[in-house]
C-alpha cells in the first residue's frame, strides 16, 4: 500500500482532524510539516493539495473501513445519516464561534495580543446555544450519535482541546455535565493522545 501523507502542522485543527481518523484506523502515514512562517502554505504546490478535512476523514473510513476502528464512520444506514447531520452541525454551528473562541483565549496571550472582549463574548453566547443542544443530546446516549465513538465525535476534537486549555473556555463544557463527560471520553483515546503528542514534538502555530 502506498505510504500515506499528510502535509501540515498537527497543531493545526483541520490537520489534528486527520491524523486522529488515521490512528484510528490504523494507518501508518508520513507527515510532511509545513512551515507557515516561512510561507510555505502559500506555495502553490501545498495549496493544491488542500482539501475539506472533514471529507478526508470520510473518505478514510470509507476507504479503509475494514481497519482500525470499524465503527467510524457508523454500522447503519440510520447511524450514518445521524453521523452526517453532527458534521455538519459541527460545520456550520459549532465551529464558527469556537474557532474564534480558541483563537481568542488561546493563541491570542500566547502571540501577546491583546483579547476582544466585545467578540470574545459574542462568540461565547454563541457556543453556548450550541452546547446547550449538545448537552440535551449527550444525556440520551454517550457519544453524538450513539454509544460509539464515530467521525461526528472526532470532528469536534481539535477545538474542544483547545477551547479547555483556557480558564473561560474550559467554563463553557464544565457548566454542562453531559458535554464534559463527553469530552473528557473523547480526549482520553489513545488516537486524540498520539495527535496531541506530536503537537508538542515541534510546537507552533499555523
Amino acid at each position: 500500500m502506498t505510504m500515506l501523507k499528510v502535509f501540515g502542522q498537527p497543531a493545526a485543527t483541520d490537520v489534528a482532524r486527520v491524523l486522529t481518523c488515521l490512528f484510528e484506523k490504523d494507518l501508518q502515514f508520513q507527515i510532511v510539516r509545513i512551515d507557515s512562517f516561512k510561507g510555505e502554505h502559500k506555495v502553490p504546490e501545498f495549496l493544491r493539495l488542500q482539501a475539506n478535512s472533514r471529507d478526508i476523514c470520510r473518505h478514510i473510513s470509507k476507504k479503509y473501513e475494514d481497519k482500525g476502528n470499524k465503527a467510524l464512520s457508523g454500522t447503519g444506514f440510520l447511524q450514518r445519516a445521524s453521523i452526517e447531520q453532527w458534521l455538519e452541525a459541527e460545520a456550520v454551528s459549532f465551529e464558527p464561534p469556537s474557532s474564534a473562541l480558541v483563537f481568542q483565549l488561546t493563541f491570542a496571550p500566547a502571540l501577546h495580543m491583546p483579547p476582544d472582549e466585545e467578540l470574545i463574548q459574542q462568540n461565547e453566547e454563541k457556543l453556548s446555544k450550541v452546547l446547550d443542544i449538545y448537552n440535551s443530546r449527550l444525556g440520551e446516549s454517550e457519544y453524538l450519535t450513539g454509544d460509539t465513538f464515530t467521525l461526528a465525535d472526532l470532528s469536534h476534537l481539535p477545538n474542544s482541546h483547545y477551547l479547555t486549555m483556557s480558564e473561560r473556555g474550559r467554563k463553557l463544557f464544565e457548566t454542562r455535565g453531559n458535554v464534559t463527560r463527553w469530552c473528557t471520553a473523547i480526549s482520553a483515546r489513545p488516537s486524540w493522545k498520539q495527535v496531541v503528542e506530536m503537537q508538542k514534538e515541534r510546537p507552533g502555530l499555523i
